[in-house]
């Protein structure tokens, strides 16, 4: 086993490993490979996610305060 990686164990349904190893043939990969793959594409996703989130709520409050100068609203509320 490479440095770096631990051994994990999973369960499975009959047709989802039946499936698993089709496709890590069919990419001429260990099941191992193809699973640590499939996690990195998700951790990926997960990332780009909450980045659209950020960038959404960014969008969906952007010039919602009405009250001033929000600045001086800042310096006036930390001085209390």
């Amino acid at each position: 086993m490479s440095k770096g990686l631990v051994r994990t164990v999973i369960n499975l349904e009959d047709k989802q490993k039946a499936w698993l190893d089709r496709q890590a043939a069919l990419r001429r990969v260990s099941r191992a490979s193809l699973i640590r793959q499939a996690v990195s594409e998700y951790q990926a996703k997960e990332r780009r996610g909450s980045d659209v989130s950020l960038q959404k709520a960014l969008e969906q409050t952007a010039g919602i305060w009405q009250s001033g100068d929000g600045l001086e609203y800042q310096m006036r509320i930390r001085k209390e």
